[in-house]
């Protein structure tokens, strides 16, 4: 191995406000641990089992014959607005009541696409019920912050292919996103900038650009935690997805595609992932400075071997990136943005 190929660096992670180790070397390492043959299915359109199809039931009710986008409260919902009280509480073993709601968004009724299958309508449309279901939900009492997400694949645990997403709204600001507060907040008062847009403006001008329309631009971040980890952020400063224009909303849907598209024509496999919306928290206060973006995590860093969480991660508490973003950065722009089962043979 060629020794300028070694790296052993921290990178300073500026939304999340922590160190993340580069071991650019260590990727290649030899590997007898578990591995996952990929799996390229291809679903029935409808699946008279899956509780999300059009018509079929669900453990509380029967899902409508919907044509388009569908939202739903979950059945199972980690938020409650009857949610007791605590039967225990001191200053030190703290604890609250969990307060909200949550919700499903099914994209489409067909069970056999994906995001990466949707028209430029249909990927608008996913966006604009975000946009709705966000402004909606936080407006609500007691709903301090609204979580949209999708993982999507069984190895981060999906439980049903039908393409969907969920929305966890209440009165717990995840984690993240607390620290985003922070992050974009101490950067506005020191800097007189945007924390986002200043990511934009460094990876715009830097080889980590995998995507870009009028509005949307996605990068494997300098700082990436992820092997093959995007971040999809504006190009004007955002808070939240209440910002967007009905033409940013289109452009947002294209390149959250694109993106998709991208890590499914790498191995010619769908690609795991889970897909995270962080926007400013509901909770009454002045958040115009908070950097909105998207953040993608595949577990994969190759076709059969994931990126496992385990002794420094898990036991030390910081992340370990085994990978180069401009390598991996590389690999995503060189394949195209059509998807390799709609490609000309």
């Amino acid at each position: 191995m060629n020794n300028a190929d070694l790296v052993w660096e921290q990178r300073w992670h500026p939304l999340r406000e922590e160190w993340v180790l580069y071991t650019s070397h260590r990727g290649g390492r030899p590997w007898i641990g578990d591995t996952h043959a990929p799996r390229d299915e291809e679903p029935s359109a409808y699946e008279p089992t899956c509780a999300l199809c059009p018509g079929n039931e669900r453990l509380k009710g029967r899902n409508p014959h919907y044509s388009g986008t569908f939202c739903f409260t979950n059945d199972l919902p980690p938020f409650s607005d009857d949610a007791p009280a605590p039967a225990h509480s001191d200053d030190f073993y703290q604890a609250r009541q969990v307060t909200g709601t949550a919700e499903v968004v099914c994209y489409s009724p067909d069970h056999a696409k994906t995001f990466v299958d949707l028209s430029d309508d249909e990927t608008s449309a996913v966006v604009n019920l975000w946009r709705e279901r966000y402004i909606e939900l936080g407006a609500r009492r007691g709903i301090d912050h609204v979580l949209i997400f999708e993982n999507k694949g069984s190895l981060v645990g999906t439980s049903n292919p039908h393409p969907h997403g969920q929305i966890y709204a209440g009165n717990l600001i995840y984690g993240h996103t607390a620290r985003e507060v922070e992050s974009g907040r101490r950067f506005f008062e020191s800097n007189g900038r945007f924390l986002g847009q200043e990511i934009v403006a460094r990876e715009m001008a830097g080889p980590r650009l995998i995507a870009q329309n009028e509005s949307f631009m996605a990068c494997v971040p300098w700082f990436a935690r992820y092997a093959y980890e995007v971040l999809i952020l504006p190009r004007r400063q955002m808070a939240s997805l209440a910002d967007l224009q009905p033409y940013e909303s289109a452009a947002l849907g294209r390149i959250i595609r694109e993106v998709a598209t991208r890590y499914d024509n790498l191995w010619q496999l769908p690609m795991p992932y889970v897909m995270a919306i962080h926007q400013a928290p509901t909770d009454g206060g002045d958040y115009s400075w908070f950097p909105f973006h998207i953040e993608f995590h595949p577990p994969l860093r190759k076709p059969d071997t994931m990126k496992y969480l385990a002794g420094p991660e898990i036991g030390g508490g910081s992340m370990t990136n085994e990978s180069d973003p401009d390598a991996k950065a590389a690999e995503l722009q060189a394949v195209s943005a059509i998807h390799y089962k709609k490609a000309s043979p």
